[in-house]
């Protein structure tokens, strides 16, 4: 009978550390690409060429400086699109079939090469999470954009930025910390996305008026966003 090996110890807490932060950077890469790809795409990479962390094998293309390029070059256009109301909205909706596959081949790849199941587990778990913060940023953006001035976008979009670089920082250096975070973020994510349809199904509503598709013609006015919250 084959004796069983108890893992105690500083190998047991280094082993427990190991598979915490493979969570964080697989749950991490995929909540961001949600948000901003070409940013987290860049933030790797850069981090990855130039030694500061050492990716998994399955991303050590992002280091690759045409990968890099081309993401920068995306993420500048995704600077400017996304501070421009309306156009933002058009941007996030070509970017859900970009965003949500993305991210969950990127969390499969975070997994490293430790068998196909937790690579698709991975993957299937990724993609939900980058579909939900994908949805959650992109339906905001619809309500925030109701309002007549632009700076709520600018500031918003500036700080999706910053959530995006601050959150996978945390991720890699602070996992336990990231994945707290990320927990209270999937509750407030699951209690605002009900919510967030039923503004955008107002918004739809008022423009279908402008365009002639509905029949009703009640309420001519842009649903505000305290209309939306009502």
């Amino acid at each position: 009978m084959a004796a069983v090996k108890i893992v105690t110890g500083p190998d047991r807490n280094s082993r427990i550390m190991d598979i915490t932060q493979t969570i964080a950077l697989t749950m991490g890469v995929a909540w961001a690409s949600g948000i901003n790809l070409y940013a987290a795409i860049l933030m790797l990479g850069y981090l990855g060429s130039t030694g500061n962390i050492d990716l998994p094998p399955e991303l050590q293309i992002l280091t690759n400086p045409v990968v890099m390029l081309a993401a920068g070059v995306m993420y500048c256009i995704e600077f400017f699109a996304d501070k421009v109301p309306w156009v933002d909205t058009g941007w996030d909706v070509i970017q859900t079939f970009i965003r949500i596959p993305a991210g969950a081949v990127l969390a499969a790849g975070a997994v490293g090469d430790i068998g196909g199941a937790a690579q698709l587990a991975a993957a299937i778990a990724g993609g939900s999470l980058a579909a939900g913060s994908h949805l959650t940023k992109a339906g905001s953006r619809v309500l925030i954009n109701t309002s007549p001035e632009p700076f709520t976008n600018w500031f918003v979009s500036v700080g999706e930025d910053v959530a995006v670089i601050a959150g996978l920082w945390t991720a890699l250096h602070h996992p336990l910390l990231f994945l707290l975070l990320l927990a209270v973020f999937i509750m407030l994510m699951i209690w605002l996305l009900p919510r967030i349809w039923r503004g955008v199904r107002k918004v739809l509503a008022f423009l279908g008026q402008l365009a002639g598709i509905s029949s009703s013609g009640k309420d001519n006015n842009m649903p505000t966003n305290n209309d939306i919250r009502k």
